[in-house]
């Protein structure tokens, strides 16, 4: 039986106008990222956020994420982040490892995302001892690790009580677009406007093979991150190639394009089974379901491929890619449940 995949994103495959420039851009240039696709980026994303801006690629979200804190928090300080955000849950350490030694202080909220208030209570929380690990950053995810939103006006309460707190404020955009998409709003106003320091922009789980950004609307935080990227093992030798990713995606809107079709996946997912079920509202392209063990066993008795959430829950991820007769047949068995 073939596998009908609904675990993750990041197992898209790669839309036919990236790996078109993919090939375009094997030709000979420059090395490293002195090529003529790298050196177009800092144009490029500054004309999308309308303000000029600072752009690295990266091969990895972990990556992109794990340099970003390293540039705005040091080996004795601590980043402010969700008690499940990715950076706490699913990055093996990488943070830490490449801040040289920085602790995340977590802070509770429900759906992977923090408010303001709650920011505020653990900050003020930590005395203004050398005892105590002092909060240098904040970070938050848009879309979050459990597939909610934060609004501009979400956003830029965080970067509120950031800047009150003296700290640095990064997001994570590994789902960007998709949290872009499904609030309608320009770019700059869930990033900069909004106080945002610097972003991790995702591409890779939204058509791309491998490619993703680091943004600096702060572009004196720039000024050693290359050095930090090539210290850490991610200055490719052809750089061209993720660059020519990247351009590819932002040109004409592809990047919103696609991740509108994944979130339109999503809701109609969402539409096939009674809201009871629902563990958290679906605002971009991912869906958690109360499903009995039962269930889960009947689904992928079918082929359907998902992830367990806890001993209660499943995570379906949409794809910008998902075949519309994987899309009816999911819709299928989960009516039928």
């Amino acid at each position: 039986m073939q596998s009908i995949r609904f675990f993750s994103d990041n197992a898209a495959t790669v839309a036919a106008p990236v790996m078109d420039a993919i090939i375009a851009a094997n030709q000979s240039d420059m090395a490293y990222d002195s090529d003529k696709w790298s050196q177009k980026l800092d144009a490029i994303f500054s004309e999308l956020f309308g303000t000029d801006v600072t752009a690295h690629w990266a091969v990895t979200g972990t990556a992109a994420n794990a340099l970003s804190l390293s540039a705005i928090c040091p080996p004795f300080g601590g980043v402010l982040c969700s008690q499940d955000a990715h950076v706490q849950t699913d990055e093996g350490g990488a943070p830490e490892f490449y801040t040289g030694g920085s602790k995340l202080l977590l802070v509770p909220g429900e759906g992977a995302k923090i408010t303001p208030e709650a920011l505020k209570t653990r900050a003020e929380a930590i005395a203004d001892s050398v005892h105590m690990v002092q909060p240098h950053a904040v970070t938050i995810t848009n879309s979050t690790e459990l597939g909610q939103v934060y609004t501009p006006e979400e956003t830029a309460a965080i970067g509120a009580v950031a800047r009150e707190k003296g700290l640095r404020f990064h997001l994570d955009g590994a789902r960007f677009a998709n949290a872009v998409a499904a609030l309608g709003c320009n770019p700059a106003d869930l990033t900069w406007k909004a106080g945002v320091d610097l972003m991790s922009f995702g591409f890779t789980k939204n058509g791309a093979m491998a490619a993703e950004a680091i943004v600096f609307f702060d572009r004196e935080l720039a000024a050693h991150n290359k050095r930090r990227r090539k210290r850490a093992g991610h200055l490719l030798s052809k750089g061209r190639f993720i660059a020519a990713q990247i351009e590819a995606m932002l040109k004409n809107d592809l990047w919103l394009d696609l991740a509108r079709s994944s979130n339109t996946v999503a809701k109609r997912i969402a539409e096939a089974v009674d809201p009871k079920r629902h563990a958290y509202p679906v605002k971009a392209n991912e869906v958690f379901l109360f499903i009995s063990m039962e269930e889960r066993a009947e689904l992928r008795k079918q082929g359907f491929v998902f992830y367990d959430w806890g001993h209660d829950k499943i995570r379906l991820v949409a794809s910008w890619d998902q075949p519309e007769h994987e899309v009816v047949a999911l819709e299928k068995a989960l009516k039928a449940l």
